[in-house]
């Protein structure tokens, strides 16, 4: 068969797949205004808001890109850490710094970031109030303390609300200070914990608390999965952190930074950190 032969077979082949495809496309039932909803339905509760059933009028929700591997962010997320710099992150300045932003100064290296001694804990720019958070994490491998001595950190949305990190592998402690916990309040309703140096997931679900003045209106609130397993279910957050005490809610900003708890500089890892801003149902899409 010579080259011109085998170009004509294909074009041939080509366009009888075209008109097969336009022919597919010709025998698709033409929409009707039924497609779209309706308005002769009965209306919904009034929690629900101003729509029908099916009501063709109520916003559609915004169309987003899924990550193409597991754990990656989506097309709408806010990578904070993309395993290159920390440079959407600071520190409280201490000394002659205080009260300023100090640049990270976190040990980068390998796509993750290690505590490091000297520098405090690692706050983002940027403020959150409800969130959807993605955040993997690692324990030393070398083991030399125990209970909350071992790989002690923490994810504190807002700075306040804190999921604890901690290496949990053959290292007991107590049950509202584990890694998963809301610590101090709620232990994780399991403990899928992996070795010192694996890489562990969180991804977390946090709605802010809300205020009328000085008055509390909505407690936060958790939905954590630890490794694929859910550990807290829209689980109510008795307050910010505490130590040794029972916590209770204080006014505050409706946003706040995402920070990583330095905790004696135990030389936690993280990687992988991207997060999500939450708005309510029904959001007109902006343009």
């Amino acid at each position: 068969m010579t080259r011109q032969e085998f170009l004509k077979i294909a074009a041939a082949t080509a366009v009888s797949g075209s008109s097969m495809a336009n022919a597919q496309e010709q025998n698709i039932r033409p929409r009707t205004p039924a497609d779209d909803g309706f308005t002769d339905t009965p209306m919904q509760p009034a929690e629900v808001g101003p729509w029908h059933v099916h009501d063709p009028n109520r916003p559609h929700p915004k169309q987003i890109t899924p990550a193409s591997t597991p754990g990656g962010p989506p097309s709408d997320a806010i990578v904070l850490f993309d395993g290159k710099d920390l440079s959407q992150w600071y520190h409280r300045g201490r000394g002659a710094n205080q009260g300023k932003q100090v640049d990270a100064g976190w040990k980068v290296e390998n796509g993750y970031f290690e505590i490091t001694r000297g520098f405090g804990d690692l706050l983002t720019r940027e403020k959150f109030g409800d969130v959807q958070l993605h955040v993997e994490w690692s324990s030393p491998t070398a083991i030399d303390a125990n209970s909350q001595g071992r790989g002690n950190s923490g994810v504190l949305l807002m700075t306040l609300y804190e999921i604890q990190v901690l290496d949990m592998w053959d290292n007991p402690t107590y049950a509202d200070g584990g890694a998963g916990a809301i610590y101090g309040q709620w232990p994780p309703l399991e403990t899928p914990a992996k070795r010192p140096g694996e890489w562990n997931v969180y991804d977390i679900v946090f709605e802010a608390p809300q205020f009328n003045g000085d008055q509390l209106a909505k407690p936060a609130f958790f939905t954590v999965f630890y490794n694929g397993v859910m550990v807290h279910n829209r689980k109510q957050s008795l307050g910010p952190m505490v130590y040794r005490q029972v916590a209770h809610y204080r006014p505050q900003p409706a946003e706040d930074s995402l920070m990583l708890q330095d905790h004696n500089s135990n030389p936690v890892r993280y990687r992988n950190i991207w997060i999500r801003r939450l708005a309510g149902y029904d959001q007109p899409q902006k343009a």
